[in-house]
């Protein structure tokens, strides 16, 4: 029996389906230790996420800290932390794009 635009069998289709499950599951766990950085006010404030979306550590320069202005502390750790989640985001799709091979999947945001 052919398969779909000259993608061999079934069996094949099923085989190559496999492997792309597996190796989606293995950069999921690979990127728990992957670690980029979100900044706002120029670098005074870090966030630090993971490949999985999740903040590991975040640090702030002590000229950030007004006692007088806390709620500008506030924006600016708010911006870094969303900085680091789009920065996890665009990593997550890169390192998935590499085993799909950009091709759009449901539930993946790919």
């Amino acid at each position: 029996m052919k398969g779909f635009g000259g993608m061999g069998d079934m069996a094949g289709m099923l085989r190559q389906a496999q492997k792309m499950q597996k190796d989606m599951a293995r950069i999921q766990e690979e990127l728990k230790d992957r670690v980029v950085e979100g900044t706002a006010g120029g670098g005074v404030v870090k966030a630090f996420v993971n490949g999985q979306q999740e903040l590991v550590s975040l640090k702030i320069d002590p000229s950030a800290v007004d006692p007088q202005d806390l709620s500008m502390l506030e924006d600016l750790v708010t911006a870094a932390v969303q900085s680091g989640l789009k920065a996890s985001r665009e990593l997550m799709q890169a390192e998935m794009q590499k085993v799909t091979g950009g091709m759009g999947l449901p539930g993946l945001g790919l």
